[in-house]
C-alpha cells in the first residue's frame, strides 16, 4: 500500500470504531439513558449495513470499557449514571464549523488578533467605556450593602423604574411591578422557557433567527420549528400554517431588529400575528435587546398586546458591557409571583451591583450623545461594508434600517460554511448562514457585523476564499 494511503487509512475509524462511536452518541445524547437495552447484535448489524461479528466485536469492547453491561441471554444494557447533556450530540449532526454552538466559542475563544465579522457584538472601541468607568467609580464609594449583599427578587427598584419609563417611550405599559431583572437576556429567555414549557412542547422561531435560540430550546427538550422570515416580518401564512400543524406554545422573535437579517416588523404583520396568536393560545416572547440601535422606534408586540400574552425582554449586552451582566423581564402581573420564585430558585438573588451600574450607565448624561454617535457610525459602517462586498460578488438580503447586521447572499453556487473553514484558518470568524436557519436552508448567505469589519484583511482572505470556491 503506498505511503499516502497507508496515513489515511490508519486516521479513518474502523468499522468496530464506527459501531463504538454510535453508541456512545446516543448514550451523551440522552437517547440511551442507563438501563436503556441496546438493539440486538443482529438488528444493529442490519441497521449499520455490518456484520454480526463487527457489531459484536463493539459491544463487547464497550462492556470491557465499562460503557455498557452484558446480560446473558437478554443483551447488552447502557452502564453507570446519567451521562453529562451533551448538546451537540442531540439531534442531527450538524457539520461542526456551523454548528450556532461552534459560532459562539470560536468568536468567544479567539485571542485579539483573530478578526471576527462573524461575531454579534461591537468592538470595545465602540462601547460606552467612560460612563462604565464612572459608574464604577460611584459604585466603589456606596454604601457597603450595595456591594455586598442580595438584591430583592424582582431588583433593584430604581433600575425597574428606569426601565418602565423607557418602555413607556416604545408604547409599552410596564409598571415596575411588572418588571423583573435578570443577569441577560438569555437567562430571560431561559426562565421563561423553565415557566411555560415542558419537554416534549414545540416552540416556533423564525428561520433564520438569532442561532443560540435553537441551542437553548434544545437545552429544554422542546421541538422548534422554523417559520420563513421575510423583510416585513414572520411569513403569516405559513406562521398560520405552523399554528395549526404544530399546536406550540411559545414563539420567539426579535420585533425591533431583527436578528441575523436586520429587518424590521410591521403594523400590518403585527396585528395579524396577534391575531393568531389569541385565537389558537400561543404566548409570545419578543427579544428586543438592539433597542438602543434604532434611528426610530419600529412596532413592538408588546406595544400592541399590552403584555396580554406577549413577553417583552431587553438587556445591555450590546450596547453597554457585556461583562456587567444585566437584562430584564416584562410580562403580565399575575405571572410575575411565579416569575419571581422560580428566579429565585435557580439563582437566588439578584445581581444588586450589575444594577446599580447599569443605571447609573444609563442615565449618565453622556449615553444618549453616545448612542446617536454609535448609530451615525453603524450607518456609515453599513455603506462601506457593502460597498467592499459588491466587488466580491455578495449583496445584502436587504439593506437594514439600522443595527451591525448585514444578512448577505454569496454568489451563486458557492456555500457559506466551507468559505467560513478556509477564512477560520486565515484567523476570520464568519457566521455561516445555516447556523441560523432551522431548516439549513441558508447554506448560501454569511451574516456581517458591520461594527467588526474594518479591517481590510477580511476582505482579502474572504476573496481569497470565494476563489478557491469557485
Amino acid at each position: 500500500m503506498p505511503e499516502h494511503s497507508a496515513l489515511q487509512a490508519a486516521k479513518e475509524p474502523t468499522r468496530i470504531e464506527a459501531v463504538m462511536a454510535d453508541v456512545r452518541a446516543r448514550i451523551a445524547s440522552r437517547a440511551c439513558p442507563p438501563g436503556t437495552r441496546l438493539p440486538s447484535v443482529r438488528a444493529q448489524a442490519q441497521a449499520m449495513k455490518l456484520s454480526v461479528s463487527t457489531v459484536l466485536e463493539a459491544y463487547e469492547r464497550l462492556s470491557a470499557e465499562g460503557v455498557l453491561t452484558s446480560r446473558r441471554g437478554a443483551g447488552f444494557y447502557v452502564a453507570g449514571t446519567v451521562a453529562p447533556l451533551a448538546l451537540a450530540a442531540i439531534g442531527p449532526k450538524l457539520d461542526r464549523e456551523v454548528d450556532p454552538l461552534w459560532v459562539s466559542r470560536q468568536s468567544l475563544e479567539t485571542d485579539d488578533a483573530t478578526l471576527k465579522p462573524g461575531c454579534g457584538w461591537m468592538p470595545t472601541s465602540w462601547m460606552y467605556e467612560e460612563g462604565v468607568r464612572r459608574a464604577l467609580r460611584a459604585a466603589a464609594r456606596a454604601d457597603g450593602s450595595e456591594l455586598t449583599e442580595y438584591g430583592p427578587p424582582l431588583g433593584l427598584p430604581s433600575l425597574r423604574q428606569h426601565l418602565s419609563r423607557r418602555l413607556a417611550a416604545n408604547g409599552i405599559d410596564a409598571p415596575p411591578a411588572q418588571i423583573m431583572l435578570t443577569d441577560s437576556g438569555t437567562q430571560a429567555i431561559d426562565l421563561i422557557c423553565r415557566f411555560l414549557l415542558e419537554p416534549g412542547d414545540t416552540v416556533l422561531v423564525d428561520d433564520p433567527c438569532y442561532f443560540n435560540f435553537h441551542a437553548l430550546l434544545k437545552a429544554h427538550r422542546v421541538t422548534a420549528i422554523g417559520v420563513p422570515y421575510t423583510p416585513t416580518g414572520p411569513d403569516v401564512e405559513a406562521f398560520r400554517a405552523a399554528l395549526e400543524a404544530h399546536r406550540p406554545r411559545l414563539y420567539i422573535t426579535n420585533s425591533g431588529i431583527h436578528n441575523p437579517t436586520g429587518a424590521v416588523l410591521s403594523p400590518v404583520v403585527a396585528h395579524r400575528v396577534l391575531k393568531l396568536a389569541e385565537g389558537h393560545g400561543l404566548t409570545i416572547v419578543e427579544d428586543d435587546i438592539f433597542a438602543d440601535f434604532e434611528s426610530a422606534p419600529a412596532p413592538r408586540l408588546a406595544a400592541f398586546d399590552g403584555l396580554e400574552r406577549v413577553i417583552h425582554i431587553g438587556s445591555f449586552s450590546k450596547s453597554i458591557s457585556a461583562s456587567m451582566r444585566c437584562g430584564f423581564i416584562a410580562a403580565r402581573a399575575d405571572w410575575m409571583e411565579a416569575l419571581t420564585d422560580l428566579k429565585i430558585a435557580t439563582t437566588f438573588g439578584g445581581g444588586r451591583l450589575a444594577a446599580s451600574i447599569m443605571l447609573s450607565v444609563l442615565t449618565d448624561s453622556g449615553y444618549r450623545r453616545h448612542m446617536e454617535a454609535v448609530r451615525q457610525r453603524l450607518a456609515e459602517h453599513t455603506a462601506t461594508t457593502i460597498a467592499r462586498l459588491k466587488p466580491l460578488g455578495i449583496t445584502p438580503w436587504l439593506v437594514p434600517q439600522a443595527g451591525m447586521f448585514l444578512w448577505c447572499r454569496l454568489p451563486t453556487g458557492v456555500e457559506a460554511a466551507p468559505v467560513a473553514r478556509r477564512c477560520l484558518q486565515d484567523g476570520v470568524v464568519l457566521a455561516p448562514g445555516d447556523a441560523f436557519s432551522l431548516s439549513r436552508s441558508a447554506g448560501n448567505f454569511l451574516r456581517f457585523n458591520v461594527a467588526q469589519t474594518d479591517d481590510a484583511r477580511i476582505f482579502t482572505v474572504l476573496s481569497r476564499a470565494l476563489a478557491q470556491a469557485g
